[in-house]
Order: structure tokens, then sequence, then C-alpha cells
């Protein structure tokens, strides 16, 4: 202790003018608004290790000299700063979960991976307290350390000292208090929660009040995922106004770290944003952000489509405020109907992780308060209502992904509209009105009702399989992309997701031993990679470049539609509008009615794609990308290039719609029988041959959507 208190003067001066003389420079130009000079750990171990050591022993003592000297080369090269420093990134063997922090650890600096849950208001506290003698007129300075009192002068310094010498005790003077000269900075309480997932089962998540000041005020936001560099101390507990043995642990926070940060606030270098444009050039692109959501999972059927949908969701489109203060949004929301098993909720978990700010909730477990936001008294501030905020405010300018999407209560469902569509919650609890704003994608996953889409779906448009949801109906207009993600028994495409799971579940490491540190975790080692190979051999982005070339398009790109782009949307839209409801189709297949709402969807899927490829101007091609995915999902056509990825072509897929239609017409004629030969005569007449239906109707049966009584007779199931 000795060495590490007397030395550290001496260390931190020959560090300081060696290794952080610029950054000191910086600081005397007052450029800043807070005077604070950040150094890593790192940096300190390479230049000391030594040294570094001790800060982790005693760090209250070697950080407050290291501020001294900081504010005494300030002086000395002539300004006055009421500089701070703080030390950041500490090693991994400093890692303490909350719960575990005790006895051994006060005092020490330590740091922990918690999420922040509540914070006070700002409190001014006085950390250098300038008193007068009222009996000479000396004024006195002392440090304030303790937060909880405020430390007076007991007696004047002698006279010799420029003082009188008198004490208080003797009643010869007083000391006043010099609000004007005093120094005050800036504090703030947090209240920390272990993580989640790290919390042994059975038992609670381990919390604390963290003390803040100076510039990390108002740096935090409830939800927020920190790792935050702590000294724990104590206070004793008191009883009937006794202090008693034990102590209360509470933290003085040194530094944190952001773990969720929105995308504006994510760093990338000039090295990486040449990177990013020379991935923006490639042909592929599209292609290439396919698969770089969620690789592990295998594409079969219409994934590849809905990875596509959900690469534009990530890019989104351009949030706009018009002159008359109404907002058009710019986040696209999309709902995956589909059976059980088809990998919607490891979508929905890639990328709700893969979102900075994005949050993940199981419509079972989530209420109209955990969605919007709870009043609650709040022990901040004096017992009096406070707001919490939910899933959706918590996820602004990020993602909410909505698990189990039809599980919500319909009062708890009404809550979702508003967020949707205005992106903004109006609240009145507690005595409290506020509003929050909630501009999120929101990612949603149904499930039938029944447990699995009926086959008699099979053709009819996407608000049939809606309605089997229960959802009820005004939602559907609020998303503007539903896919239904069928399972559907195809021998060559289980037979490839079969191979790609197992070839994916080889390359996952035991969490065991993860636990046990034994391995290292595959999702903390960083990659130098941008592109990776995934099992299946195809090239994908890692989730850590694909996050920085995302936030580098939505902070740079605002991308307007030009005279194509604008024409071709129009003429789309002003077409389906004619053919909707013209009553030369059969009900059941009748296309979804298109509103004005999707004419926005169209215009924020063409943004998305200009933003995708660094464009500040949309252009016909991504127009006609927009109208291909919108058509997509509505069932009226394929896209030509994608043969490959669907296992039938455009063509063999439309065919294989007709002879399911003239089997259905068939059925609800003749009372759900059609003979071969009535099949045959009337795609005859479609010119479709009779091996092409043969084979249709053997996947149908292979599906089970079709069974035979007796020879050459069949039945819808």
């Amino acid at each position: 202790m000795a060495m590490a208190a007397h030395d550290s003067s001496a260390r931190w001066k020959t560090f300081f003018s060696e290794a952080k003389n610029s950054d000191i420079l910086l600081l005397l130009s007052r450029q800043s608004k807070t005077p604070v000079l950040e150094v890593s750990f790192h940096e300190l171990q390479g230049f000391d290790p030594e040294f570094a050591e001790d800060i982790l022993l005693f760090p209250r003592q070697i950080l407050a000299s290291g501020t001294d000297m900081l504010r005494e080369i300030c002086r000395e090269r002539g300004e006055d700063i009421d500089v701070m420093l703080r030390v950041g990134e500490l090693p991994r063997d400093s890692r303490r979960s909350l719960r575990d922090i005790g006895a051994a650890d006060i005092e020490k600096l330590r740091s922990s991976e918690v999420i922040v849950t509540k914070i006070s208001d700002l409190k001014p506290r006085m950390h250098i307290a300038v008193f007068q003698c009222e009996a000479c007129g000396y004024n006195v300075e002392i440090a304030q350390h303790n937060e909880r009192e405020l430390v007076e002068p007991l007696k004047c310094p002698p006279t010799d000292q420029g003082g009188c010498g008198e004490t208080v005790k003797s009643g010869a003077t007083r000391f006043e208090l010099i609000y004007n000269t005093s120094k005050l900075v800036n504090n703030q309480w947090i209240e920390i929660q272990e993580l989640p997932e790290q919390v042994s089962s059975g038992s609670q998540p381990g919390r604390a009040s963290a003390l803040l000041e100076g510039n990390l005020v108002n740096k935090h936001l409830p939800g927020q995922r920190v790792i935050v560099n702590v000294i724990p101390v104590v206070h004793s507990e008191y009883r009937r106004n006794k202090k008693t043995p034990m102590f209360d642990i509470m933290y003085h926070l040194v530094s944190s770290e952001h773990e969720s940060v929105p995308f504006t606030e994510i760093k990338i270098t000039k090295e990486e944003e040449e990177q990013i444009r020379e991935i923006s050039q490639r042909d592929d692109l599209f292609r290439l952000m396919q698969n770089s959501i969620a690789p592990s999972i295998f594409p079969t059927g219409v994934l590849p489509f809905v990875k596509r949908s959900l690469a534009l969701q990530l890019f989104g489109g351009v949030a706009r405020i018009n002159p008359d203060k109404t907002r058009t949004r710019g986040d696209i929301h999309i709902l995956l109907m589909g059976d059980p098993g088809v990998a919607k909720s490891q979508l929905l978990s890639y990328m709700s992780k893969l979102s900075p700010r994005g949050k993940l909730a199981s419509g079972g477990g989530v209420s109209s308060a955990g969605l919007t936001a709870a009043a609650i008294k709040d022990s901040f501030s004096d017992g009096r209502f406070a707001l919490e905020a939910g899933i959706l405010p918590l996820s602004d300018r990020g993602l909410a992904a909505i698990d189990e999407f039809d599980k919500i209560n319909k009062e708890d469902r009404s809550s979702i509209l508003p967020a949707m569509e205005q992106q903004q919650l109006h609240i009145a609890k507690g005595g409290i009105t506020a509003t929050l704003p909630t501009r999120c994608s929101i990612l949603a996953a149904a499930n039938p009702t029944a447990g699995r889409f009926s086959q008699r779906g099979v053709n009819a448009s996407v608000l049939h399989s809606f309605s089997e949801t229960g959802l009820p109906p005004p939602l559907a207009s609020r998303f503007d992309i539903i896919w239904m993600m069928r399972d559907e028994v195809k021998q060559e495409d289980d037979e490839r997701i079969a191979r790609h799971i197992l070839a994916t579940r080889t390359l996952g490491v035991s969490e065991l031993m993860i636990e046990e540190n034994l391995e290292m975790n595959p999702a903390d080692i960083k990659s130098e990679q941008i592109i990776e190979i995934g099992v299946d051999g195809k090239e994908h982005l890692t989730s850590d470049f694909l996050r920085k070339y995302v936030a580098h398009a939505k902070l740079n790109c605002h991308p307007n539609l030009d005279d194509d782009a604008t024409a071709a949307i129009l003429q789309y839209y002003t077409d389906e509008r004619q053919s909707y409801g013209r009553g030369d189709q059969d009900p059941g297949t009748d296309v979804v009615p298109i509103t004005a709402r999707a004419l926005e969807a169209l215009i924020r899927l063409t943004e998305a794609h200009a933003k995708m490829y660094l464009r500040n101007i949309a252009t016909n091609e991504d127009a006609q990308v927009a109208i291909a995915v919108y058509k997509h999902w509505r069932e009226e056509a394929g896209i030509e290039d994608e043969s490959e990825y669907s296992g039938t072509t455009t063509k063999d897929r439309n065919i294989t719609n007709v002879v399911r239609q003239i089997i259905r017409d068939i059925c609800a004629e003749k009372n759900n029988v059609a003979t071969i030969t009535e099949i045959y005569n009337r795609t005859a007449a479609k010119k479709i041959p009779e091996f092409t239906v043969d084979e249709v109707i053997s996947k149908m049966r292979t599906a089970g959507q079709l069974f035979s009584n007796r020879n050459d007779e069949y039945s819808f199931v």
C-alpha cells in the first residue's frame, strides 16, 4: 500500500506527459463540455503493469492522486480546469456478478455486466466546500468525500497560516459555508440489476444502487445493458437510529461501457468505412445480406424471401416530418405467421440481438404495462409514482421482436396499434401523463389457434391464414409485410435441412464448459474477418460488421425517390386497386385488399433497398425490388431469378396452384370427390400435361393435403 499511495503522483505525471500529452492539449483548448480524460486500463498496463495492478487494489487513493496531478498539470500550463479522470475497459479477472461482490471486494476496483433499471433526478453535490471563519474572515477549503454528510471545520488554522486559531467548541467562532466559491459536481443515483440470463434458476437477480458523478450523469437510460466499473463502499445499517455491525454495499461508478447502443453511437473507423463502401459495390449485395440474416437457419421454401425482407427491415426507410407537423414512419413492420417449428423464434432472437437496441418479448409473458410503461412507486423520489418503460419505448430507434403475438390479451394488444403507426404512446397512469416515443421496427411471430394452419388455406389469400391466428383484421394493415411460413413435407428439402442442422450443431461449444471457463465462448471471439463461409458453403457478413454497415447506411443515407421510382410504385398501386374485387376469382383466393398504407410500405421498402446500396437517390431498380418483395408475400407472382432457392421455378409454382385450384373446384361441385378423369379433362384445357398433374397430386398426398378413398378418386383432407 505504501508504494502505491506515495509513488502514484510521480507515476501519473510520467504517464500523462508521455502517453496522454495530445489529450491534455485538447482539454486545455476547452473544446469539450465536460473536461474528462479517459484512460483505458490496457494503456496503463502496457505503460506500467505493476502500477495498473495497484489501481485495482487501491483505486480511491490512486485515482484521487491522478485527478490532482492532472489538475496540477493543467494549472502549470495556465488553465485552471476542474478536470476528471476516468479509467475504463478493466481486465476480465476483475469482473464479478453483483450477487458475488462481498467483503473481499470492498474499496477495490471491480467491473460487472448489468442492466440499468432506474435513474434518479440530477442532484448537485459539493465536492470542495469553502467555509469562512466568522472571527477573522479566513477561508478554509475541505474536500467532501462522503456523500452522506457534510464535513465542517472544527477550528481555524493558526495565525502563522493566516487564520486566527479559534475553535468552534470554545464558541469563539463559527464557520459559514460560502456557496459561490465552493465547487459543485452533478450527481445521480442509478439502480442496476444483474443480467437476466446470468441469474441461476429459482433466484432473483441481484440489484444495487450506484452513484454517478460529473460527465457520467444522464448518460444512462433505463433498459440499457452496460459494463460498470465500480468501487464498492460500505455504509453502516441503522436500526432505531443506532448503527449496527451490518453494512450496506453502495457503488461509486468510475466509468461505464455501453453494450446496447443506438446505431448512431456505433464507432466506425476510416478503414471500416472503406470496407463498407467496397462491399456496397458488389453485384450480389442483396443475396449476401440475405445470407447474413441468421446464417445458421437453412433457407427453404419461403425462407429466402423472409430473410430478404428482414435485411430490408434492418435498414428501414426514412422517417420524415411534414410541414403540417405530421410524421410518416420509416420503420418497416413484419409479421411471420407459421406452423410450429419453422424457425420463427430463432429469426426473432437473431434480429433482436443484431439490432443495437433490440428487445425480445414473448406474448404469453407480456402485459400491457410490460409493452408500454408501468407506473410504480419510485424509491428514488420519495415514494411518488414514476414511469418504468416497457419493451416498446426501450427499443426506441431499434427493433422490438414480439414472439407468440397471438397469445397477447385483446386489451393489451390494443396498446400496440398506436405504437406501430403513430410511433408514440400516450400514457396517463398514476397521476402522470406522458408521451413516450416508440420509433422502432416491430417483428412479430404468430401461431395458428388450431396448432397448425389448415390445408384449406394453402392456395387462399394471406388474410385467410391471418384469420386463423385469431388476430383482429385492423392489425393486418399495420404490417408492411406478412409472411406465411408452412411446414411442408418435401423429401429433398427435409434432407438438406437435416444435414444443415447436424453440421451447424457440431460447430457449437458445450455451454457447461464455457460456464466452467474450460472453453472460450465462440460469440466472444472477436473475428477480424468481414465475410465468413457458412456450413452450406455460402458467404455471409459477420454480425459485428453487418451492424456497422447498417449503422453507416442509417447515418449517411437518406434516399429520396426519383421520378422513375415514383412512377413504378404509382403504376403498381393503381393497377392493384383496380384489380381488387373484380369478382372473376374464387372468393377463397381473393388477394389482400391494398390500401394507402400499402403505398407507404412500398416507399419504405424502396428507400431501404437504396440505403443498402448506400445511395441517396432511390431509382426504378429499387422500386422494382420493393414491388417484387411486396408481390411475393401477396402470393401473386414469384421472383424470376430465385428458382434455385425455392426448389421450383415460377412457372412450376403457378402450374401447381392451377392444378390445386382445379381439384378444389371439382371437389366443391361433386361433394368433395374428384376423379382423375375429370382432373385430366380440365387440366388438358389449360394445356397441362398428365404427368405434371400426377406429380402435383403425388406431392399433395405426401404433404397430407389430399387422400384417396378408392383408386383414381381424390378428396381434400
